[in-house]
């Protein structure tokens, strides 16, 4: 595996794709970093402080904090350029990929020439729409938090104003300020796929997940050997963990990668004097169909009804009740996440994988299951098979899911370490490094180098050749590394002068 490493930087495409993606990683975080002009950030640095240390009081608000703040890649925290982040584009394809399969003019749409770039377009118009509506509520919680449930606190907590000026023009300028960064994400994303290594949009995620990594090590040091003292128990309760986490991930990568393989036989035809088919193929049905959709569409669901009420009775006891049931550690939340993840993976599965349109392709190229007849016989087995598979898909999710919380109220693990015990970070970071180190060793392999693994290949995400476009060049990667270092300088010189 080291010498994978070694020889990936000997391939002259290969180490551009990667550099180029490292400066993209680099300016992703120097956005997440910088704060919004008008507001003080050691304010909000306090609250944070604050909420962390009340964390055994408020489990439920701790958790949903640290999971949006590790999806923003601190940027929420910090109430940066990019504070919300790639999420608002992923809400924007969720919705149009859903409406794709529902809606039937959209689904005729997708199917033409040229459907596809439309379908894009609207999703970034979408994108636009969304980014406009949440940097909205943003800026109007940073202006007055004490209607925000997340920032009430702030405002008896603190002396000093967390917007000293929070007129009407710093809520329209912190709105296309958040709006332009995200879009900028967006457009660094299409150009990591297309000139990098790995799908942009999800490397842009990873590396904001990522991020909070060093944070979680720190935490899980205070509470289990610097506060150890003489209770031996800790230091055990560390070990454990950690190879509890050895086994989380390696149960990911596995039900990640699971699939069934059905075997497709196809008849032989003669066109032309030519005899074709007579070869066995395998229809993969991944186990983990749906991916980590289910767990996004139960949180959000789960998380907005009780933001919204907070917002609209900010001052009653029941609504801060209602919204810590909802986000809280209690089994009301574990069951209705248990219920909407089964529910929306087999609505994934329902919508996306069709059995009578594979059933028809099948018959149409003459090939057939063996012992199942063509046709409505074919498509009730792949049916039949996919609801199984789904069903314990949907267990697993519903394990993961409920993962961080229950680490966090049974055995007292910090809520931003527990992220990386299960939940929607870890099957992302999973998937996507699963789909880089494929990608790269598709490349080394084509140059006749050894792979990450001497026996077997490795299986991501996507079944697509690695790299759909030109590698940047070497002058082009020069520019972008001096630009890089102008912006690095600037900044540790910003830095310096506002810390004197």
């Amino acid at each position: 595996m080291i010498s994978a490493f070694t020889n990936s930087f000997k391939i002259p495409e290969l180490r551009s794709r990667i550099l180029f993606t490292l400066l993209v990683v680099v300016i992703v975080r120097l956005g997440a970093v910088v704060t919004l002009p008008g507001v003080d950030d050691n304010v909000l640095q306090d609250w944070y402080k604050q909420v962390q240390e009340q964390s055994q009081d408020s489990q439920g608000l701790t958790a949903v904090l640290a999971l949006m703040n590790v999806f923003s890649g601190g940027g929420l925290q910090n109430s940066a350029l990019f504070a919300l982040g790639i999420m608002p584009y992923i809400s924007a394809s969720i919705m149009m990929q859903l409406l794709t399969a529902v809606v039937p003019s959209l689904g005729k749409l997708a199917r033409e020439e040229g459907g596809r770039q439309k379908i894009s377009l609207y999703t970034r118009v979408l994108t636009i729409v969304l980014c406009l509506f949440q940097g909205w509520m943003l800026a109007k919680s940073l202006v007055t938090p004490e209607a925000n449930p997340f920032l009430r606190d702030i405002a008896s907590g603190s002396t000093r104003e967390l917007v000293p000026d929070g007129g009407t023009l710093f809520i329209i300028k912190t709105v296309i300020i958040i709006t332009a960064g995200t879009m900028f994400l967006m457009w660094l994303g299409d150009q990591v796929t297309e000139r990098g290594i790995g799908n942009g949009v999800s490397i842009i995620i990873t590396v904001n997940i990522i991020y909070a990594l060093p944070g979680a090590l720190f935490q899980v040091y205070n509470t289990y050997v610097a506060s150890a003292g003489e209770d031996l128990l800790k230091p055990f309760t560390l070990v454990a963990l950690l190879a509890f986490l050895f086994f989380v991930v390696a149960a990911v990568i596995s039900i990640t990668q699971a699939q069934r393989r059905v075997p497709i036989n196809y008849a032989k035809q003669v066109r032309g004097g030519k005899m074709y088919g007579g070869q066995t193929q395998h229809m993969p049905l991944k186990v983990n169909y749906a991916g980590v959709m289910p767990i996004i569409f139960a949180q959000a669901i789960l998380m907005f009804p009780g933001q919204i009420i907070g917002w609209a009775f900010p001052n009653e006891l029941w609504a801060r009740n209602v919204m810590n049931a909802l986000s809280g550690s209690n089994w009301i939340h574990y069951s209705l996440t248990g219920l909407m993840i089964f529910f929306f993976s087999y609505f994934w599965v329902a919508t996306m994988f069709q059995p009578n349109q594979i059933a028809d392709d099948l018959k149409k190229n003459g090939g057939y299951i063996p012992g199942v007849r063509p046709g409505k016989p074919t498509a009730e087995f792949l049916d039949k098979t996919m609801s199984r598979l789904t069903f314990a898909g949907a267990i697993f999710l519903t394990l993961v899911a409920v993962m961080p919380p229950i680490l966090t109220a049974l055995m007292g693990v910090p809520p931003l370490a527990a992220q990386f015990f299960g939940g929607t970070g870890l099957l992302i970071m999973v998937g996507v490094l699963l789909d880089v180190m494929r990608q790269v060793e598709t490349h080394l392999i084509q140059r006749h180098y050894d792979g990450f693994l001497r026996k077997g290949r490795i299986r991501g995400r996507f079944d697509r050749p690695g790299g759909v476009g030109a590698a940047a060049g070497g002058n082009q990667i020069l520019w972008l590394l001096v630009v890089a270092a102008i912006i690095i300088i600037g900044g540790l010189v910003y830095y310096q002068v506002a810390a004197q």
